[in-house]
Order: C-alpha cells, then structure tokens, then sequence
C-alpha cells in the first residue's frame, strides 16, 4: 500500500496562534490562579485533552465562571461583543485568541450593518465562528446551504426589495458552495455585494485535497468531528468520487481501506503535526 500526503495539512496560523497563547497563559498562571475557555479553544479534542491535564478548563456557560483571579481565553473562533463584555467583568485578565480571519469577518459584519446592509451570513447556525460573528450583526440571516437562500432572500425581497444586500462566509466554508448561495441571493437581489471571507488557509488545504483525489485511490481525513473545515474536507473528497474516512485516532483507521493500492492523507486545520504523524506510521 503506497501512501501519498496532501501538500497542505495540519495546523493553520489560526490554530497555532490560539495554541501558542493558551500554553502561555497556562505557563504564567503555574497553577496558582485557574485558567478557562467558553467552549472549546480549537476543534480536535486530542489537544483539548492534553489542555485540560495541564489545566485549562473548558466552560460551556458563563455563569459557571465564578473566580476573578482567572484568566479567560477567548477561543479561536471568537465570540459575540456582548459575551465579551460580561466575561470581562468577571474575570482578573482576557486573552484573545480569536483568529485575525475570524476577527476580520466580525469588524465587516459590524461595519456592513452599521452602513445599512442587511447581511446574508453563509455558514454553520450553531458554529462558534457563526454565532460569534452574528453577535456584531444580530439581525443578519443565517444560510447554512443553497436550498434555505429562497425562503430567507425572498421574505427580505417582500418586505424591502431595495435594500442594500451583502454577503459574508464563515471562514471555512467550501468556495464552490459559498458562490452558489451568492447567486441564489442575487436572483433577488442582483446587486449583491460579495464579501471574500473564506480563510486562504481553508482554501489551500481543500485545493490540495482536490489535488489528492487525482493520484489516490481512497483516502483518510484526520481531524475532529466538530471541526467545520474537517468535515468539508471530507465532503470534498467523497464528491470527487473517492472513498474516504473522517479519523480521530489511529485506533479508528477502517481495515477495509487496506485493499486500497494508494491512500491519501489529508488533515483538517486543527489538526496537530504529532497526530498526522501517528496516523501516517499506523498506515505504513
């Protein structure tokens, strides 16, 4: 069995930036103060674990942070303005690791309302990065596919067909898909202005998944089942027509893609170096 990498893969600048942060934050509390998240910092629970045996605890409510000595790190998907006010009051220091891309989206999306434009925003409903950025535009509308466009764009166009219409992405979502829901909005609304918001890191990592299907006869995705860009990298390879596996750990490599003569191996955006490593030994 011959295995082939993807040429991009693993952790973006995102990532590793909300990595870093968190380790150095776990480093100058040394255990004397606790140090949280509210929801998870990255979606691969590998890394979340090893976090959390050194310390960093993950908070799924606010409520539930209750210590002003804490430090609070904002994942990297961001949050809405308004949690990060409340949290600011109840903790002693607030690290940001919010993605620059995310962060950049939640400034558009806060500017492009503040201009008068209802906002389209493509991606996950219940995604951080989603929820997040609809924090700074609270009445956009959410479209998770093509098929929920008609309803939404055609309600906005009986209420008011004249207005100002844009359209942002989550970070992660696939190109191809982003530019069908922009033309299912412009049938309404032909002056739809498109806002290119798709990650250049989330871009690579497909185009070299794509790449991949060519010289491979199946293929393994590693990354975690909540990681948005994870599970579209699956998505992809299974509509180039390939068979392929979402893996967490090499414990869940299926045996039958032994009987394929050339796998590939891609990996999500948040996806440690150390991981690929011992899938792509468990493979050889």
């Amino acid at each position: 069995m011959k295995l082939i990498k993807a040429e991009v893969l693993g952790y973006c600048m995102g990532v590793r930036r909300a990595v870093s942060l968190a380790k150095e934050a776990l480093k100058a509390a040394a255990g004397v103060y606790p140090v949280y998240t509210v929801g998870p910092l990255i979606h691969n629970p590998q890394v979340l674990e090893q976090f959390r045996a050194q310390g960093l605890e993950v908070l799924d409510e606010v409520e539930y942070l209750e210590d002003s000595s804490s430090v609070l790190i904002i994942r990297a998907h961001g949050i809405s303005p308004q949690l990060e006010t409340t949290l600011a009051c109840k903790c002693a220091r607030m690290v940001d690791a919010t993605c620059p891309i995310v962060k950049k989206s939640q400034i558009q999306a806060r500017s492009l309302t503040g201009a008068g434009y209802c906002l389209f925003l493509a991606g996950e409903q219940h995604h951080g990065e989603v929820i997040g950025i609809k924090g700074y535009a609270p009445d956009c509308l959410v479209i998770a596919h093509p098929g929920e466009v008609k309803e939404a764009a055609e309600n906005l166009y009986h209420r008011t067909p004249h207005v100002k219409t844009a359209l942002l992405g989550q970070t992660t979502i696939a190109p191809d898909e982003y530019q069908c829901i922009a033309r299912a909005i412009q049938v309404y609304f032909p002056n739809l202005e498109i806002i290119d918001s798709i990650c250049k890191a989330t871009r690579d990592r497909q185009q070299a998944l794509i790449k991949l299907c060519t010289q491979v006869d199946a293929l393994l995705v590693v990354g975690g089942r909540e990681s948005a860009n994870t599970r579209r990298l699956l998505a992809i390879a299974q509509t180039q027509g390939k068979q392929a596996w979402l893996v967490e750990a090499a414990s869940e490599i299926p045996l039958e893609i032994r009987a394929y003569p050339t796998i590939g191996l891609a990996a999500g955006a948040s996806t440690p170096d150390e991981l690929i490593d011992v899938i792509a030994q468990a493979l050889s």
